[in-house]
């Protein structure tokens, strides 16, 4: 099986371009919380939580050691698929409430301080 360079670069081009998941954060961060409804509200917190637990688990992948035999663009895919698998690890621990908790405590938080 052959991967064309083509794609391969694109997909480098896009991996290294690109930052959604904390863009998206602050950009939802940023908006007037106040008037959210509670589903907006837990949606937010459970951004923040799957954020946070992929930044973790990203910085745990770290401290596995490298195989010396890997080529430069091999290793370069491997870290595209690497950060592609600890960001839906940390969505679907949050969406299925097996996260830290933190976002439930965001939200019960941010309603107090919004007095919603």
């Amino acid at each position: 099986m052959s991967i064309s360079i083509d794609n391969a670069l694109n997909t480098l081009n896009t991996y290294q371009t690109t930052d959604t998941a904390a863009d998206k954060l602050s950009d939802t961060l940023s908006k007037d919380l106040s008037v959210a409804t509670d589903d907006e509200l837990m949606g937010v917190c459970k951004e923040f939580e799957s954020y946070f637990l992929e930044q973790v688990f990203k910085s745990m992948q770290k401290m596995v050691p490298e195989h010396e035999y890997e080529s430069s663009s091999s290793k370069t895919m491997m870290e595209y698929y690497q950060d592609e698998l600890m960001t839906q690890y940390a969505k679907t621990a949050t969406e299925k409430g097996e996260g830290l908790g933190l976002a439930q405590m965001l939200y019960e938080q941010m309603k107090r301080n919004y007095e919603l």
